[in-house]
């Protein structure tokens, strides 16, 4: 595989340590939380921010907390007449669309920054490949989210702006920072999924795609304890008051090798510290470089990986349109600027097309 960079939610490696699938010895120290707040998160399986912050992941990148931005603002709306004038700047012209965790809020999927975020820091790739006690506790918690993961439907942000192209104007792409899919589901194309999918696991030695539900499936098999605990899991996960769902002993969770190699199994997403792969960036610089406008919806482009972009866009001298609740790190890079909830800025759009 060739890769770019890490710089997003993109992240590293060392050395598997211990056997895939054999049990543990004795159970986790504490308690590992998780549930449906983390299924946006890509099951993130860090615990809680720590009180004094998030420090560097040994032997890997210094993280950016996720949680809402300090000092930040929200719930401000554009005036009609702005969010016009930003649609006149866009009508009729090729337009490459960059969305983030905003997208999908609709779709019971959580944000990273927004007001509602929950601060935690992520699990890094080195964490994931280079400990086994990771990977069971991944695993374990991922099982309990995946259902309602799972059941997650384009909400109306996803369904607008589908229904923009052509008739407001054409998309070059919708280069995507989320792994949930919905954009493909509410009919837009083509999607650029920059930082992989959720519902596809990718072997680390072979590189072989394969089927999340699937192994969900062989997950259960596998962990018959926490398969009948499953329906409460989830239960608790879905009314727990922070999302959350306590899944205790997880480093006696069993989790199977690649079939093919016995490689190490890892959802398709861009973990914190892991290379991008180039063809996947190339393809969404191509969709940039076709288009004469970005716009970008539902993202606080705090990471490098989605301000490439808008920074990309500004040296070739094409206009950024910039629609988010709160502030993003491009503000001053915008051209027209939009406050307000995305599916009333889409919506009207699409009244006026």
């Amino acid at each position: 595989m060739t890769s770019e960079p890490a710089s997003a939610p993109d992240a590293a490696r060392a050395d598997a340590a211990g056997s895939a699938g054999s049990a543990g010895s004795a159970d986790d120290p504490g308690i590992a939380r998780a549930g449906s707040a983390d299924v946006g998160r890509w099951f993130a399986t860090a615990t809680r921010r720590n009180p004094d912050g998030p420090g560097p992941t040994r032997g890997g990148p210094r993280l950016p907390a996720w949680g809402p931005m300090d000092g930040a603002q929200y719930g401000h709306r554009s005036p009609g007449e702005e969010i016009d004038a930003a649609l006149d700047l866009l009508s009729g012209a090729p337009v490459a669309v960059l969305t983030g965790a905003g997208m999908s809020t609709g779709s019971g999927l959580p944000d990273y920054r927004g007001r509602d975020a929950v601060p935690r820091s992520p699990m890094t790739y080195q964490e994931f490949m280079g400990h086994d006690l990771a990977r069971r506790r991944y695993w374990a918690r991922s099982t309990v989210g995946w259902e309602q993961f799972r059941a997650a439907r384009p909400g109306a942000a996803h369904r607008l702006l589908a229904a923009l192209d052509p008739a407001a104007f054409s998309i070059t792409a919708v280069i995507t920072q989320n792994v949930d899919g919905l954009h493909a589901t509410a009919g837009s194309d083509p999607v650029i999924d920059l930082h992989g999918r959720l519902d596809r696991v990718r072997c680390q030695q072979c590189d072989a795609l394969s089927s999340r539900t699937a192994l969900h499936q062989r997950l259960l098999t596998m962990n018959p304890e926490l398969a009948a605990r499953l329906g409460q899991l989830t239960a608790d996960a879905a009314q727990a008051p922070d999302g959350d769902a306590e899944v205790d002993r997880t480093s006696s969770f069993r989790y199977p090798p690649c079939p093919l190699c016995g490689g190490i199994l890892k959802p398709d997403v861009v973990f914190f510290g892991e290379s991008a792969r180039r063809e996947v960036v190339a393809a969404a610089f191509a969709s940039l470089e076709a288009a004469e406008a970005l716009l970008v919806l539902g993202s606080s482009l705090t990471v490098q990986s989605g301000l490439r972009f808008v920074r990309a866009a500004g040296r070739q001298g094409k206009p950024v349109v910039i629609l988010n609740d709160g502030p993003t790190r491009a503000d001053p890079d915008a051209t027209r600027r939009l406050h307000g909830r995305l599916e009333d800025v889409l919506g009207r759009w699409v009244a006026r097309a």
